[in-house]
């Protein structure tokens, strides 16, 4: 990473920021298209940092000298979830860099519509001395998006091909059809599916999580019935295969 970029600024946060998209500016790619490289986007557009020339994706770059852990601050939580039913929350790029000699340790992609309620957290307001008294904020749950949905470009340090990003962004396309609600509760039952961290898992293995997929859906009264009909959404993504008799294997295990 050039840290000259950023020798007219004093503060860190600023020079982070300055650092970390210049870096993007010459390095990435878009992993929705074949396109080699990313616009920057003008200062105007809120939470939207990088645009595709060629299919138009907007993604947003977040970048931390510390492993992102279970959550990500966010925006206003009022925005983020009119962003999520609507489906207009952009695809985002967590950056984790070395600020000993300031390079790039690991690079995860989230795509766009693995953003769902399940994974949002809603802050306390800010307290009435505060400048904005009253604004609510929000936390993005890393931990309750599964790994699939978490597409690393570079892994401890080593870039992986773009073609294997591209793969695996690919395999999850046919949830951008899903209206938000159902694609939230995919996304769930995937979760518990990889928390149960085996290659074959039967139903009853899923079931065990009924109450934690009801505190995530408490208006759902069919719980058992929405996990029979997720696992058939994974299946017809081809992500599972039914071995029949309550018993299922996975077809691509996420690296």
């Amino acid at each position: 990473m050039a840290i000259d970029v950023a020798a007219a600024y004093k503060s860190p946060m600023q020079r982070v920021r300055v650092i970390s998209e210049a870096w993007a500016s010459a390095n990435l790619y878009c992993p929705c298209c074949p396109s080699r490289y990313l616009q920057p986007c003008s200062n105007n557009r809120q939470a939207i940092d990088f645009s595709c020339p060629q299919c138009l994706a907007d993604f947003q770059l977040k970048s931390c000298k510390s492993a992102f852990g279970k959550r990500i601050v966010d925006g206003a939580y009022s925005a983020m979830t009119k962003a999520i039913m609507s489906g207009g929350t952009p695809n985002l790029f967590a950056l984790r860099y070395m600020s000993s000699d300031w390079t790039v340790a690991d690079l995860t992609l989230v795509p766009r519509f693995a953003f769902t309620l399940s994974c949002l957290e809603k802050r306390p307001p800010l307290s009435p001395k505060a400048r904005r008294a009253g604004w609510i904020g929000c936390n993005i749950l890393l931990s309750n998006i599964p790994p699939d949905a978490r597409i690393a470009l570079v892994c401890a340090g080593k870039v992986v091909p773009p073609s294997q990003v591209r793969n695996k962004l690919k395999l999850l396309q046919p949830l951008q059809s899903l209206d938000p609600i159902q694609r939230g509760w995919t996304l769930d039952i995937l979760k518990v599916v990889r928390r149960i961290g085996r290659q074959q898992f039967t139903l009853k293995d899923i079931y065990e999580y009924v109450d934690d997929l009801q505190k995530l859906h408490p208006r759902n009264q069919h719980i058992h019935d929405k996990i029979r009909q997720q696992l058939q959404i994974l299946r017809d993504m081809r992500i599972i295969n039914f071995l029949g008799e309550g018993r299922y294997s996975l077809e691509r295990l996420q690296s």
